[in-house]
């Protein structure tokens, strides 16, 4: 397999993955003891996000004049390894085991200078294994008035920096965390600190784990997890400075009504907040997850009716989407079969319902998941045939964001799938992200004194519409 979209030809940014991997580019059964170095090292080098995947050089196209840049082409997957690696950067010295923040109605473990920064800030290493110049931390993963980062593992040791916050486990976050991680604690949700160590082979005395809605107190200042409606384990995080100032970061999300029901954002106001921008663009206009999911269904239920022999597949990260598929496993009430890796991560949620439904036999259930790149005619194609007549025909859903038409807006009914011989596949606008109107009511509701958007600020024109459209949405607050 070559983790890229089926169809492109780019072979220099493919990777080639050994023969006893899956689709995902994990091995086919969980690591014994002797080879979890070797399933950390195949997971760089091959584990798979959307985050992770991009356009080409040879085919993107130089702008004219006065207008932005286009893309056209297949998307291929960055080669994570090179990219990162799993070598050790240059540190100046060994590290001492991680505080741990405690809860706020004790005192607290964690000294200040129990992490001192490092003086650099290093940026990997080269396909040769040459030290790279270093990088220096973006502002916006630093939080001010803090020793803290938030999703900076790329940089190495940031200078200043004691104890480095991972919002979720998506590549685009917690990319530069390799298993020789030596530069503080890694601050998380519980479920996200399995995948850290299961995953990637973080040495546990750097993880620590926390629970949502739990206040803990970490160097002095006051820290809260908050469910973020984006993948298993994503979290907002709230900090409380000792000045009284608060910061929100969050991370990814998709803004929803009930999280103004959070006392944490409903008394006092924040300060700063670090908003995710995926989407703050006018012409995205999501329907509710709810409403996808119901789609879904019933697009199932109705070709089953038709052809009782169809294949359901949905296409999914390494995590997330999850929702999806197990709302298709309970309206059918049929197992849901994944590959061995996938079934190991899922597991790992601790989520009774969804555990119970994962099968390890291919041809006792019409719901597969497969990786989301995956999901073209010719590779399900070849798909079916190997499931020995079991199946006559696929029925595949690209749930994602990106797969939104302005034609269709909200109206699902208007989606048109797309068809070849016996492999239907429709692309359904299921977004883990805010929409542009999400955004803005969120903003109305939470009415921080100052926005900083951390996605899609590479070019001074998308900063300065984003600004413009906070400034119109926080008028007179």
């Amino acid at each position: 397999m070559a983790a890229a979209i089926a169809g492109d030809a780019e072979t220099d940014l493919t990777l080639a993955v050994s023969g006893d991997l899956d689709d995902n580019g994990f091995p086919a059964s969980p690591p014994t003891a002797a080879t979890s170095s070797s399933f950390a090292d195949d997971f760089y080098r091959s584990g798979i996000d959307w985050s992770s995947l991009q356009v080409p050089p040879s085919h993107r196209r130089r702008p004219a004049a006065g207008t932005t840049e286009t893309v056209c082409g297949p998307l291929v997957q960055k080669n994570l390894f090179q990219a990162w690696g799993i070598q050790k950067p240059p540190r100046e010295e060994a590290a001492q085991g991680p505080p741990v923040g405690a809860r706020a109605s004790s005192s607290s473990p964690s000294p200040s200078g129990a992490w001192p920064g490092r003086k650099r800030r290093w940026g990997g290493s080269d396909e040769n294994g040459a030290s790279r110049k270093p990088v220096a931390c973006p502002f916006y993963k630093e939080i001010p008035g803090t020793p803290f980062t938030v999703d900076a593992f790329r940089y190495g040791a940031v200078e200043g920096c004691s104890a480095y916050f991972l919002s979720h486990f998506h590549y685009d976050h917690y990319g530069g965390l390799t298993k020789n991680w030596c530069h503080g604690p890694i601050y998380c949700t519980a479920l996200t600190a399995r995948l850290v160590k299961m995953l990637l082979s973080i040495d546990s005395a750097y993880v620590c784990p926390l629970e949502l809605d739990t206040e803990y107190v970490i160097n002095g200042m006051k820290v809260t997890f908050l469910e973020a409606n984006h993948c298993p384990g994503a979290a907002l995080i709230h900090f409380c400075l000792s000045d009284g100032k608060t910061y929100l970061h969050t991370g990814d999300f998709r803004a929803s009504k009930s999280m103004q029901l959070h006392p944490l954002l409903q008394t006092g106001r924040i300060s700063l907040l670090y908003l995710d921008t995926t989407y703050c663009n006018p012409k995205y206009k999501f329907p509710p997850q709810e409403d996808v999911i119901d789609f879904v269904v019933r697009t199932a239920q109705r070709y089953l009716k038709k052809q009782p022999k169809t294949l359901i597949v949905v296409g999914a990260y390494s995590i997330g989407k999850e929702n999806v598929y197990l709302a298709i496993s309970q309206a059918l009430e049929v197992p849901i079969y994944t590959d061995a890796s996938r079934r190991r991560i899922l597991h790992s949620f601790g989520w009774p319902d969804l555990s119970k439904r994962i099968s390890s036999c291919n041809q006792s259930s019409p719901l597969h998941v497969l990786p989301l790149a995956s999901l073209q005619h010719e590779n399900l194609k070849k798909y079916l045939e190997t499931l020995d007549q079991r199946f006559l025909a696929v029925l595949a859903f690209r749930p994602t964001g990106w797969t939104f038409s302005e034609a269709a807006g909200k109206e699902l009914d208007l989606i048109k799938p797309s068809s070849r011989g016996r492999v239907t596949i429709y692309g359904v606008p299921y977004s883990e992200h805010s929409s542009f109107s999400e955004l803005r009511d969120f903003l109305k509701f939470l009415r921080p004194q100052k926005v900083i958007p951390t996605v899609n600020v590479g070019n001074a024109a998308n900063r300065d519409k984003m600004q413009a459209y906070f400034r119109e949405w926080l008028k007179g607050t």
